[in-house]
């Protein structure tokens, strides 16, 4: 099959974080200039990597858990720890 890179279902991961964007940032707000929308996508992208936590890096920020993956041996990734709740 050849790379059809315009189809969404050919990168997924895109197409949700996109789908996020729009959602959580763009549709929310009206921007009247480009400082606004910079400050905004700003703030969204810092609350994204920084305070919001993913499941799929163990429920902590992606930030965080970069940072702990910087700090093993050899680079490797530790599993997600499951909350025992």
């Amino acid at each position: 099959m050849a790379n059809q890179p315009g189809k969404p279902t050919q990168n997924a991961y895109i197409e949700s974080f996109n789908g996020k964007f729009r959602d959580e940032c763009l549709n929310e707000h009206w921007f009247q200039s480009l400082k606004q929308a910079r400050d905004e996508i700003a703030r969204w992208r810092t609350d994204y990597n920084e305070v919001r936590p993913h499941s799929s890096c163990g429920r902590m920020p992606p930030a965080k858990f970069a940072a702990q993956h910087r700090k093993t041996a050899g680079g490797a990734v530790p599993a997600p720890q499951q909350n025992q709740e």
